[in-house]
């Protein structure tokens, strides 16, 4: 566990992240990918998305990411909103779009920035909301907490900080 720790901390961590995430939503179901966190026992859904790299437009950045962890080809469509997430040793700025998946067969993809023994990506699914409502807050990114329904979800604008302690 402790290994876990410090290759994600190295990876990711100690540094401003910018992310794109996407809103995938099909037959009433929202598109979620299930991550280990940087402890074992830590897990949590949601949307598909990673960070971005220099050079690439954030739809194009958006479009490899669903590629990587869905299999999935998507459009990029309406921009929504803006998260940052601060929780040492994370700090993200996150960039949310709806999206629209138009090829592919829905598949567990990885993150290439990890080796294969540290996988995070553990399953991909389409789930409804009521699934969604039924999961421990910590299970879930923070914009579900933020909405009451896909509707809302889609529906996001603005700016939210969700701050985490040590």
């Amino acid at each position: 566990m402790e290994k876990r720790k410090e290759v994600i901390t190295e990876v990711f961590g100690n540094r401003l992240r910018v992310r794109v995430s996407g809103i995938c939503i099909y037959d009433e179901q929202i598109l979620l990918v299930n991550h280990q966190g940087i402890n074992e026992e830590n897990e949590f859904w949601a949307p598909p998305g990673g960070g971005m790299d220099f050079g690439h437009s954030a739809e194009e950045n958006l479009i490899r990411e669903f590629e990587e962890e869905t299999s999935l080809q998507v459009k990029v469509k309406d921009f929504l909103c803006v998260n940052e997430f601060i929780g040492e040793p994370l700090h993200a700025v996150e960039l949310f779009f709806l999206v629209e998946a138009t090829g592919g067969t829905l598949q567990k993809g990885t993150e290439p920035e990890l080796p294969e023994a540290l996988e995070m990506i553990k399953n991909v699914e389409y789930k409804p909301w009521s699934w969604i409502k039924s999961q421990p807050p910590e299970k879930l990114h923070n914009l579900f907490h933020k909405t009451a329904s896909l509707e809302d979800l889609m529906s996001l604008q603005g700016y939210f900080l969700l701050r985490k302690n040590k």
